[in-house]
């Protein structure tokens, strides 16, 4: 073998070794960056997106009163210590009517000591009317919130129906969403599951 194609035999060695070196330091450094988030409790992910309007501070809203489905007394205060989607709606409203049961699987989904939906009809009809609309497109993950008087549109300031709001453990208003939208989807519920593990924080 001459001289120049060792010398080449050399270099192509050389290059195959440099290269399986690089792809195993790659491999053992992405592992350690894995790990590493995984094991530190102060990582946050980024805030997944949706349509909703973010504030750049978490509102105060007004408290008002409406009824359950048993015609009891209730407010939002009684949701404290949960994240809340509230939903404003009628049963005359076409909108609503497509929504909700995405609002009923959502709550079926996720619905529990952390989560709720409170789907908060205004309809001046009452009850009654709402529960027909519940067995008639068979909800049944949802709890039956009632506002007669309609002050619940006033107090929150919702030009219209649907008006949805996201509401952190504290009670305060952190974005909200006018119009129609598929609640259980992905990226909604990623949402909500951010605001519970992180609260109010601005990643």
């Amino acid at each position: 073998m001459t001289l120049a194609k060792k010398l080449l035999v050399v270099a192509v060695v050389f290059a195959a070794s440099m290269t399986a070196a690089a792809l195993i330091y790659k491999s053992r450094v992405s592992i350690r960056s894995d790990t590493a988030l995984t094991a530190n409790p102060t990582f946050v992910a980024s805030k997944p997106k949706f349509a909703f309007t973010i504030h750049p501070q978490p509102q105060a809203l007004k408290e008002f009163t409406f009824v359950d489905g048993d015609l009891k007394a209730a407010k939002l205060a009684n949701f404290h210590g949960k994240v809340v989607l509230l939903n404003l709606w009628a049963t005359w409203c076409g909108p609503c009517r497509e929504e909700m049961p995405t609002l009923d699987r959502l709550q079926a989904k996720l619905g529990g000591p952390d989560f709720e939906v409170v789907a908060l009809s205004i309809d001046q009809e009452g009850v009654a009317v709402v529960k027909d609309f519940y067995e008639e497109l068979g909800l049944k993950a949802l709890s039956i919130f009632v506002d007669e008087s309609m002050t619940a549109p006033v107090a929150l300031k919702a030009l219209g129906v649907p008006t949805t709001l996201l509401i952190s453990r504290e009670g305060q208003e952190i974005g909200r969403h006018t119009g129609p939208a598929e609640w259980d989807s992905p990226e909604v519920k990623a949402l909500i599951g951010w605001y519970q593990q992180n609260g109010n924080a601005d990643k």
